[in-house]
């Protein structure tokens, strides 16, 4: 479906007009860049067991979980042959034009901040780090990637030999708590609230939306398919992410 001019040239005056403007993306955004849904049909929990990557496997076979997220890894991300699309780069060029305050996201490949979007919280983690459950740092994930594609199993860390661990939130896990209280307060002061590429049924994300609604915030969605506030919506585009966005960047810029 083509997303309607007038529309558009009317959220984006609202993104002109508001103090606060916060977008949440969800897996429509990261498919546009060839990385595959978890949960859609032919996604990823359709090729791997879900239970491979629970906490518990974690912590009961450390040298088992890092052999299957490997796997994962690669059938994931292209074993990082993946790149930004049309869509996070209007977001990152509507965040350094000063018309977007924050990203928050549910997807865990880092392409929002490769990009160029520098204010994003990640609410599931990132794919892009690990985390040593010994000491908490937090580093790189390709080097210790790089081990475990060698065999090295699990790989540990450089300082204190503690297992790390991907820094994303794995079956079993609660959400990072300051990611979410930061997602919160950020809907709660949006004066704009963009729902991009997200299905809207996978809690908590899915209430953000809902939170800025209930707070006066224009709701602007953008989806192929329709969620379960498409009726509550103030804009509701049925429309490809990679075209959608970046008209309306085109739009706020005139």
């Amino acid at each position: 479906m083509s997303v309607d001019e007038p529309d558009v040239r009317a959220v984006a005056q609202a993104v002109r007009d508001a103090e606060s403007v916060v977008a949440l993306t969800g897996a429509g955004v990261s498919t546009a860049s060839g990385i595959p849904d978890f949960r859609g049909e032919d996604g990823i929990w359709e090729r791997h067991d879900p239970m491979d990557f629970h906490i518990d496997r974690f912590r009961s076979d450390p040298e088992g979980f890092w052999r299957d997220r490997v796997k994962l890894q690669a059938s994931a991300f292209d074993d990082g042959n993946v790149a930004p699309n049309a869509a996070h780069e209007a977001l990152a060029g509507l965040e350094s034009a000063g018309h977007l305050d924050t990203v928050v996201t549910q997807n865990i490949d880092g392409l929002h901040q490769d990009a160029g979007s520098e204010d994003v919280i990640e609410i599931h983690g990132s794919a892009a780090r690990v985390v040593c459950r010994d000491c908490n740092q937090r580093f790189d994930a390709e080097p210790a990637m790089a081990r475990a594609r060698d065999g090295d199993l699990p790989p540990t860390c450089d300082d204190c030999d503690g297992t790390l661990k991907p820094d994303t939130v794995l079956f079993g896990e609660q959400l990072p708590e300051h990611a979410l209280m930061q997602s919160q307060a950020k809907a709660e002061s949006a004066g704009v609230f963009l729902a991009v590429g997200s299905s809207l049924t996978v809690e908590p994300a899915a209430s953000l939306p809902r939170v800025a609604a209930e707070r006066g915030a224009t709701l602007v969605l953008v989806n192929l398919e329709s969620t379960p506030l498409s009726g509550r919506a103030d804009f509701d585009f049925r429309a490809d992410v990679t075209e959608a966005l970046p008209q309306l960047r085109r739009a706020v810029e005139e």
